[in-house]
């Protein structure tokens, strides 16, 4: 807890049961909510990404509870004594590492069954990296889709990716600090020199906005082997009305110099189209129809 904070004052009107879905600081403790207390205070159960880190927030306000491990390792076994504890009418919370829970992390399933047995379940908002890194980006927050971590491997991430490339919209990622050159310039291959924003370190000491080009933040040398949470925000392309004659004209110039396969993703790249119908119109002009 930083120097100072003192805890506030809980709450001591009962809980209802159910399943309580927490949002908990994703860096600065003091992020936590007072709602979130409450209930983190009156849980008679704790689900938690990790024990350990749940342990030291819970410390740092002066709370105990009972603690179990729910990650994608020990959902399946958590979740039934989960589920009976719900049926036996207790209050059970559930937080991940940092941020809210479901965004990148396990627990839908348990929201879910939890649901069809009936029990309730009650969203406690706060803290969100996505939103977050949203918010100070400066891109357009009228339309954003999160697409959560890139596959490590650069020719999924490509397809990935391609299969965005179309999307009016603020794209938003997750990535660890060790892949990130590389996304950033697989972004820059497939999305073309959009405006993007990497944001490290959110609400933490040394939080930082690194803001630019795709290409520019692939090559920056401050990038290579950042430390820390990493969200990468990047800009919607210019929307492109193609007819089917520019798709033609595209291709058939592509033809001349690309095998199908390349000369698809040239043109879907320029037309923010998608790569598969436009190999599939390639594959149709090789054929002569």
């Amino acid at each position: 807890m930083a120097r100072g904070l003192q805890p506030p004052a809980l709450d001591t009107a009962p809980l209802a049961p159910g399943l309580y879905v927490v949002a908990t600081p994703i860096g600065n403790l003091r992020d936590i909510t007072l709602r979130a207390l409450d209930v983190l205070n009156a849980a008679d159960l704790v689900l938690a990404e990790d024990t350990r880190v749940a342990g030291k927030l819970l410390s740092a306000y002066g709370l105990s509870a009972k603690l179990e491990r729910y990650d994608e390792h020990g959902a399946e076994r958590a979740r039934p004594r989960a589920l009976a504890a719900l049926a036996e009418g207790k209050r059970v919370a559930l937080v991940s590492d940092a941020g809210t829970p479901l965004v990148s992390d396990p627990g839908y399933r348990i929201v879910r069954e939890a649901a069809a047995e009936g029990h309730a379940v009650y969203p406690i908002p706060g803290p969100s990296a996505l939103l977050a890194g949203l918010s100070a980006a400066g891109l357009p927050t009228d339309r954003f889709l999160f697409a959560g971590f890139p596959p490590p491997k650069s020719a999924a991430r490509q397809t990935f990716l391609e299969e965005l490339a179309p999307i009016r919209a603020t794209l938003v990622f997750f990535e660890g600090g060790s892949r990130l050159t590389a996304s950033l310039a697989d972004m820059a291959a497939v999305f073309g020199n959009r405006e993007a924003v990497v944001c490290r370190e959110l609400t933490k000491l040394y939080e930082t906005l690194y803001r630019g080009r795709l290409g520019d933040l692939a090559s920056d040398p401050r990038l290579e082997t950042p430390k820390g949470e990493i969200v990468i925000l990047v800009g919607p392309g210019h929307a492109v009305e193609a007819t089917a004659d520019d798709i033609d004209t595209a291709l058939a110039d592509a033809l001349k110099r690309l095998r199908p396969a390349e000369a698809a993703s040239e043109v879907a790249k320029a037309l923010g189209l998608s790569r598969r119908d436009v190999y599939q119109r390639a594959m149709e002009m090789r054929a002569g129809r």
